[in-house]
Formats: C-alpha cells, structure tokens, sequence
C-alpha cells in the first residue's frame, strides 16, 4: 500500500542521538550535582550513562523516554529543585541542545514534499523543546504536526499520538509510515496500524529493530530509495 505520509521521531532519528546528547546529558549531570562527583556518578548510574567516557548505555531508559520519567528519576538527588522545576530544567536546557542532524535535514525533507508526502514529528522529548530544534534546524515549517509528550496526546509507545497526527492532517494509520531508531517507536507504530521505518542512528542495532520494523535503514537519508524500491507513487 502506497505510504502518503511520515511520521518521525526526533531524537536518534532527524538528530543523530550520540552526537546530540552524550555530551549534553555529561554536562547537565554536572551542573545538576554542583560541583559533588560523587552525586553526579549516583545520578549518571540511575540514568544509565557512562560519565567517564560521556556516553549513554544502550539499556538506558532515557534514550526512549520522556523529560518527566528522567526528572522523576533524578529528583530524589536534587533536593533544591522540585521534580517539576527539574523537568522544566531539562527541557529547556535540551531546546539549546548542539544539534546533530542525522543528514542535511532540509534538503532530505524538501524531497519527501516533492513528492508529495506530509510530515509530522511525534517525540518523547517536550514539545517546546521539538520546536525550538526544529527552528534552529529551519525545517520546522516542513512538519504539519509536532508534538512532544507533553502536547495533550499521550507519549510513545502508546498509538494515541501517532492517531493525532493522522487525524490532524486527514491521512489513514495504514497509508503512514513511522520511523524511529527505538523500539518504542515500531511498537507505537505497529498499535497504530502503521507502516514501520527503523534507523540505525540511535542506540538500537538493527537486530533490535528489525523484528519489529517493515525495513531497518541505516540512516533516514535511505528513506528515498526505499520509497523507490517498493514502488511507492506519490500521495494524491
């Protein structure tokens, strides 16, 4: 069945997940713990994020989760900000986040329009933060829907924000396509009737995707070529 749209996660995804947050996530734990080493190796533990070689274990719930499961998280360490202040803290700091896109972004996204798909982000990250990426990235007014797991739609790898995006934009769950580099991003996929993209610039290999995906992508740059290998006409 021909794919009218798209539907992409941001992190690990349009922005390359190592080279966008491992520096990052070093630094916030640092600021966070004042100056305490000790405090700041507690809270890079709870994270599961190597603060010696300043990068995040693939296990890492954070790699997938949302900004309120990681203050949740941290907060017991934080004590001089409440767990709101904190999940406020991270998304603002992550919308000033060093960006790294995955390929050139605008050129990629421009294709896809040329060929008449729509395009959305659905994130796990805030949605503030999803829009001020995107605007720096100047492809935000590429995307007819963005939404983060605070934007009203539940967070993956429930469906409901997935179905959002196609009732927003008047496009069938069986005609979208959505693609991530986690495995809660095929599982929300796969809730929502979706076709299924996985790429490798996460943390996932392609053996933890590929049961799950429709096809395993080394990057969304190859989204192109899939399209033409499977026929795909643009949408009408």
């Amino acid at each position: 069945m021909p794919v009218d749209a798209f539907l992409f996660d941001k992190d690990g995804t349009l922005f390359d997940f190592a080279a966008t947050w491992n520096s990052w996530a070093a630094g916030v734990l640092k600021s966070l713990a004042r100056g305490d080493v000790a405090l700041a190796g507690v809270m890079a533990d709870t994270l599961r994020f190597d603060l010696e070689r300043e990068c995040f274990h693939p296990d890492s719930f954070v790699i997938a989760g949302t900004n309120g499961e990681v203050a949740a998280a941290l907060a017991p360490h934080v004590p001089h900000m409440s767990e709101a202040e904190l999940e406020r803290f991270l998304a603002e700091g992550a919308a000033n986040a060093a960006l790294a896109e995955a390929v050139p972004l605008a050129d990629f996204l421009d294709g896809l329009l040329a060929r008449g798909k729509v395009l959305g982000v659905m994130t796990n990250d805030a949605e503030v933060s999803a829009l001020s990426q995107l605007e720096r990235a100047g492809v935000l007014d590429r995307f007819t829907f963005v939404a983060g797991f605070d934007s009203g739609h539940g967070a993956k790898p429930d469906a409901a924000p997935l179905l959002a995006f196609c009732k927003a934009c008047g496009v069938a769950p069986e005609r979208t396509a959505m693609v991530g580099d986690s495995l809660h991003d095929l599982q929300a996929g796969a809730a929502a009737g979706m076709r299924r993209l996985g790429v490798l610039t996460g943390m996932a290999s392609h053996q933890d995707l590929a049961p799950h995906a429709d096809a395993v992508l080394p990057d969304i740059g190859h989204i192109p070529e899939w399209l033409d290998r499977a026929g795909q006409p643009a949408a009408q």
